[in-house]
């Protein structure tokens, strides 16, 4: 029975191993957007060590809800069962808070599930990806990113436009790509986003700019490594 930590790094995405056809190892979609400074979580992280509050400890709890909130929602979805066993009580119950927004969207949604977390590699532009949902919804074929959080961050585009790309690579048809965020608490609501094609472009073009930043950063290191 996978424990919680198993759980965790397994939806880790930076964490993943892509790999090409001809056996190299690739980063990652969030590996990549790690290039990218996120002053708004230095701000968050300031204000929390004020308030006396470990903020170590309170992202790993977060970070258990959200895991645990998405394998609910995969599940609903015809992905795996989620493990009753690993997770107290308490965790369950903020989790299912979660779980009862998505329903809420869901409800009256004709959705056909095609993939979930699916692990994808473009060898065209060498990076992998990892989508939370691909299917069928109300007729048109969807990229949908799960996200639980406060709000739906720049960030998220940039992924969904990578994710959209892997899709197209391999095959896929996307007619749509949307950003479901469904909150941890009662206050928080949910809330979906259709992402149209010229946000998907700007995004592609921030990702692939760290994308060459990233490449670029790990060159630097291999040619100064001591």
């Amino acid at each position: 029975m996978a424990t919680i930590e198993a759980r965790l790094n397994a939806r880790s995405k930076p964490h993943q191993r892509y790999r090409t056809s001809d056996g190299a190892i690739v980063p990652g979609v969030t590996t990549i957007l790690g290039v990218i400074a996120k002053p708004e979580l230095i701000s968050w992280a300031n204000l929390k060590g004020l308030e006396g509050v470990d903020t170590r400890k309170f992202v790993d709890q977060t970070a258990i809800i959200g895991t645990l909130a998405h394998e609910m929602i995969q599940e609903n979805l015809g992905g795996p069962a989620w493990d009753r066993s690993g997770y107290t009580p308490d965790q369950i119950e903020i989790a299912e808070n979660s779980f009862r927004k998505y329903l809420e969207w869901h409800q009256g949604k004709e959705l056909a599930t095609r993939m979930i977390e699916e692990q994808l590699v473009s060898e065209r532009f060498r990076f992998g990806g990892t989508c939370d949902w691909y299917g069928l919804m109300d007729g048109k074929f969807w990229l949908m990113d799960i996200k639980t959080s406060k709000a739906i961050r720049e960030e998220y585009v940039y992924q969904a436009a990578a994710y959209r790309k892997l899709l197209i690579e391999n095959g896929y048809p996307v007619d749509r790509v949307g950003i479901l965020r469904v909150g941890r608490n009662e206050g928080e609501g949910f809330e979906f986003r259709a992402v149209g094609k010229k946000e998907l472009s700007a995004g592609w073009t921030v990702f692939t700019s760290a994308l060459k930043l990233y490449l670029a950063i790990k060159e630097f290191k291999r040619g100064n490594d001591m």
